[in-house]
């Protein structure tokens, strides 16, 4: 009688659970969702237009906000790009890197049920860059286009090239891909930042670094992206392939724009460490 109990709760629990995770957000079947127009979506909860006064809007909660945009400061900067510099050392010398420090990112999104889950809160390792100024993003993505057919280590000293001038980077954003998305398949990540476009950026190191932004997802096929916001797509797609396999076609693209930062160091020997101090 207690065992019957038992697997009848359960059962029920069960059913419970999976219309507890219905009634979250705002659809179930990515197949109907809103966000896709034929093969490609369109994010309608950033809008850019004031982008060159430095501000950036945003639909959070159903409810649109505006935000400052920051630059990133030295001491992260610093951080990054010289543990970029660090890791190519490591791979011309033949040896993977650590997946710790400034390309991986843990990236903390909420806001969108796809009907799997209790919740929405989401958390996943994101692969990011540094994004060029406006100026110099023709120049790279053409140095990247006609040295693609080189060898590694020809590679490599372009990398170095690269990185070896500050003056290249914006440093109010940083890049990343959208791999996976697809109408047939929305991962987590995607769906809320469509939802829901902030999202913050924690780096796994000492300095530890947390960048809370508003993350801008741009399909390369949606014909009311701006002619900027289409050569940064190509330009990520180009720096990402670069070292990696080439895709058969340009996949999503995410901008994130700084407006946080945050120094999550530990408290070292010394006290060093800002723990969770706001720095930007």
């Amino acid at each position: 009688m207690k065992r019957r109990y038992f697997f009848g709760a359960a059962a029920a629990a069960s059913t419970w659970l999976a219309g507890k995770a219905k009634s979250f957000g705002r659809g179930q079947d990515p197949a109907k969702t809103s966000f896709w127009n034929g093969g490609y979506f369109q994010q309608k909860t950033v809008d850019m237009r004031p982008i060159e006064t430095g501000i950036i809007r945003a639909r959070v909660d159903g409810r649109w906000e505006s935000y400052t945009i920051r630059s990133l400061d030295d001491a992260f900067f610093g951080w990054n790009i010289g543990d970029r510099k660090e890791k190519l050392a490591v791979m011309k010398g033949g040896a993977m890197p650590a997946w710790s420090g400034s390309h991986n990112a843990a990236v903390a999104t909420y806001g969108y049920n796809r009907g799997d889950s209790c919740f929405t809160l989401n958390n996943a390792i994101k692969g990011t860059g540094l994004c060029p100024k406006k100026e110099a993003l023709g120049d790279l993505t053409e140095r990247l286009a006609s040295t693609q057919s080189l060898g590694q280590n020809e590679k490599f000293a372009t990398f170095e090239w690269m990185y070896s001038h500050p003056e290249l980077w914006d440093r109010t954003r940083l890049v990343s891909l959208e791999l996976y998305a697809a109408p047939d398949f929305e991962p987590h990540t995607f769906l809320n930042q469509m939802e829901n476009p902030i999202s913050t950026l924690v780096y796994l190191d000492v300095p530890s670094y947390e960048i809370r932004a508003v993350a801008r997802l741009m399909h390369p096929d949606d014909p009311e992206l701006s002619p900027y916001e289409r050569q940064m797509t190509l330009y990520i797609n180009s720096i990402h392939t670069y070292m990696h396999s080439q895709f058969k076609k340009i996949v999503p693209a995410v901008l994130y724009f700084a407006i946080e930062e945050f120094d999550n160091s530990p408290a070292g020997r010394g006290g060093e460490g800002k723990r969770g101090k706001r720095v930007v």
